[in-house]
């Protein structure tokens, strides 16, 4: 355990030591490349039939952010001596385990403004979000109702008035459920301000593991929020002007972003968001998601802009439809034949 717990404080100092160009700490991405094998067979990457030289660029931070390094020390006790299981009320193992337990509910509670007795821990958002509003409904009478909204939307980022929301539920005695999942960690949240009658919420979108709760995320979260927000927002102006520089839209190969949310991207359909919105069906089409986040640095960004700018390129290189675009023809307008 002492091993690991070196190996992950190196590691962690490597990644959060000062760069000389940049007036902000230096993160990576690619924090796992630091303990595998600093070259990979071109042969070796062969997936689900696509076969890539390299590890691509992480831009799809919406769906899933890596492990904080900071988190994962704080984690590895707890799989490695402290594994107890909470509800083991009889030795030591069970006690740890159960104090730890407490002091996540306490750290979450404390990022939201809640109390910890307040919180309940799921298996993900998912799972919350059934709970919640499966679990309302048998308690509604025929003259009350249930508002549902997503704080911050997770594929353009839209943050909601949560608290007018709010305050026009308890008027009309409405129970009020949100989605914070996208949230949490990002902007500031407070129960009662925002009157929510359950929330849910999600570690792994704050770098915290998949699937359960480290109190030090939301620790680190609650600390870091306006730091991560400013050097997020430098990084998305950074990509947004590099692209708008030479470009009108994206379609990229070697950097993992995504059309719109992970619980659809198995989908051949175009965002319901974006349709939702009265976008067109076409133009929802070729929309694509790059999402930043804690471990992205500005020469992930460059590269996805150079990436981005050379397959577009090639793509309107290779389609007449583009051509007659430039010429200002409205393709819409077009009355294809019918063969």
């Amino acid at each position: 355990m002492a091993t690991s717990k070196l190996l992950v404080s190196t590691l962690r100092k490597s990644l959060t030591s000062p760069s000389p160009s940049s007036s902000f700490r230096r993160f990576s991405t690619a924090a796992e490349e630091a303990v595998a094998p600093a070259s990979e067979p071109e042969d070796s990457l062969n997936i689900k039939g696509v076969k890539i030289s390299a590890r691509p660029l992480y831009l799809d931070m919406q769906a899933t952010s890596p492990v904080d390094p900071r988190v994962l020390d704080a984690m590895l006790p707890y799989y490695l001596a402290r594994y107890g299981n909470p509800h083991s009320r009889t030795h030591l193992y069970g006690w740890e385990s159960d104090q730890a337990v407490e002091t996540a509910r306490c750290q979450v509670a404390d990022l939201i403004g809640a109390s910890p007795k307040e919180i309940v821990f799921t298996s993900g958002a998912t799972e919350c979000n059934n709970i919640s509003v499966k679990g309302l409904k048998g308690s509604i009478r025929r003259d009350t109702g249930l508002v549902s909204v997503m704080a911050v939307n997770n594929e353009i980022g839209v943050i909601q008035p949560i608290e007018e929301i709010g305050k026009i539920c308890k008027e009309l005695n409405v129970s009020f459920h949100t989605d914070a999942a996208q949230a949490l960690g990002k902007i500031p949240i407070d129960v009662d301000k925002w009157n929510v009658s359950l929330m849910s919420l999600s570690g792994h979108k704050i770098y915290g593991p998949k699937g359960s709760w480290e109190w030090a995320a939301c620790e680190l979260a609650k600390k870091e929020m306006e730091y991560d927000d400013k050097r997020i927002r430098a990084l998305q102006e950074r990509l947004l002007n590099g692209v708008r520089a030479k470009l009108d839209g994206v379609v990229v190969k070697d950097v993992a972003v995504s059309s719109g949310s992970a619980c659809t991207s198995a989908s051949l359909e175009p965002s319901y968001v974006l349709r939702a919105l009265g976008v067109d069906e076409d133009m929802a089409h070729t929309s694509i998601r790059f999402g930043i986040g804690r471990f992205t640095t500005e020469e992930e960004i460059d590269r996805a802009i150079e990436l981005t700018v050379q397959q577009v390129e090639k793509l309107r290189e290779m389609s007449p439809l583009y051509e007659m675009v430039e010429e200002g023809i409205d393709i819409k307008q077009i009355q294809w034949a019918q063969h």
